[in-house]
């Protein structure tokens, strides 16, 4: 007997007939590392063409302001390429969230530009995993969505933002308005190569501690300078010794200094915390707080703290537990074995969560080797997770939550 009804079944078919792959070669072939504004103000422009298919209110939304800290220590305006965002039927009775982001880690100036087949069928790109090939399950899914009578009680907003890799900062507060009052938020991030999904995660936090001592000749009166590349040094152990079960600590990397008879009067110390819950947090801010004020004292310099944890832990609560159960369900009928486990890993679907709103975020394509230049996608499961996302959306419809 199949499990699916005939709409069902109409909207899975249409999903899976949908030209993702096409779309995803199309898509790879721009380069829109998260620096690269041109690069993705061309791809914000492509999305918006395609999604131009499906009802509702389009826009490319301007990023909100993002301060960072430059080497030399001044805190500065970054530039980011603007959000899409789409709004479809905001007065049907059910509304979800689904995100994506157009952004890769690839920059204009990075070796790996091109796609290429591999021996194994895959599909061998920068961002074609991460996560344009995910766009494209989710434009597909939608389409198959508005095909269908089933449509008449979604309604849903989209936002593909143009900074996840860099930690979502000119695009979290709308993430955060998109996602109130929503039942569920499906996020397209790669699933792994055997499909497992990413279940609960922890958080993670960045942080530029500006160091700022006092110059002074290394030979002749070293004595009064105050040595900002040791403070910072100081710091950087004393913080990694917060160390500990639930809280991962790397402080990454120290910048400053100069010439060897100088002694340096500024560092830049860059560290990330990785929480596993909220008490994690409130350690690490203690870590913090506590590090700061004893290396000021004991070095006698200033110091100054920009950044914060900008995505929250994401448990497995009740309510994802049900979205979960649902899209295990929704594959079941399809014929796909459908897992989920911890990762440490961090995205969008953090700040989702963090909102309320059940989240299941690793919705795209299946691929693996992210953030390498071995990046691949398994093309065939392009079409098998737009018919897992479309059958999903519906069956929320059709209950009117998760």
């Amino acid at each position: 007997m199949n499990p699916l009804s005939p709409i069902e079944a109409a909207a899975v078919e249409r999903a899976r007939a949908a030209p993702s792959l096409a779309r995803t070669e199309a898509w790879v072939a721009v380069n829109s590392g998260t620096r690269n504004l041109s690069g993705l103000d061309r791809m914000a422009a492509l999305l918006a063409d395609a999604f131009a298919v499906l009802p509702g209110d389009l826009s490319l939304v301007e990023p909100a302001r993002v301060e960072t800290v430059t080497p030399e220590g001044k805190v500065t305006a970054t530039g980011h390429g603007r959000h899409l965002r789409l709004s479809v039927r905001p007065q049907a009775p059910v509304q979800v969230l689904l995100t994506g982001h157009m952004d890769t880690v690839f920059g204009a100036d990075h070796p790996f530009q091109q796609a290429r087949w591999q021996a194994d069928g895959s599909l061998n790109a920068p961002g074609a995993a991460d996560m344009k090939g995910g766009i494209a399950v989710m434009l597909a899914a939608l389409e198959a969505l508005e095909a269908s009578p089933a449509a008449a009680r979604l309604g849903y907003e989209v936002m593909i933002n143009s900074d996840e890799e860099t930690g979502s900062f000119s695009s979290a507060a709308l993430i955060a308005e998109m996602a109130r009052g929503k039942a569920a938020a499906l996020t397209y991030e790669p699933a792994l190569p055997d499909g497992t999904l990413a279940g609960a995660r922890g958080g993670t936090g960045n942080f530029s501690l500006i160091v700022r001592g006092r110059s002074a000749h290394a030979g002749r009166n070293p004595e009064e300078g105050r040595n900002a590349i040791v403070a910072a040094s100081d710091l950087a152990l004393r913080l990694a010794a917060a160390r500990s079960p639930g809280l991962a600590v790397n402080p990454a990397r120290i910048e400053g200094g100069g010439p060897n008879n100088v002694v340096p009067d500024l560092a830049i110390l860059r560290v990330n915390f990785r929480p596993a819950d909220a008490d994690a947090i409130a350690r690490a801010q203690a870590a913090i707080d506590g590090a700061v004020a004893e290396v000021a004292k004991l070095h006698d310099v200033g110091i100054e703290v920009h950044g914060g944890f900008n995505r929250p832990p994401k448990p497995i609560d009740p309510g994802a537990e049900r979205l979960f159960a649902l899209v295990k369900q929704a594959g079941a009928d399809l014929g796909l074995p459908i897992a989920w486990k911890a990762t440490g890993g961090v995205c969008d679907g953090n700040n989702i969560a963090a909102c309320g709103v059940p989240v299941v975020d690793t919705m795209g394509a299946r691929g693996g080797a992210i953030h390498s230049a071995d990046e691949f996608l398994i093309p065939e499961s392009l079409g098998e997770r737009a018919a897992l996302s479309a059958l999903t959306l519906m069956r929320i419809a059709e209950r009117g939550h998760p």
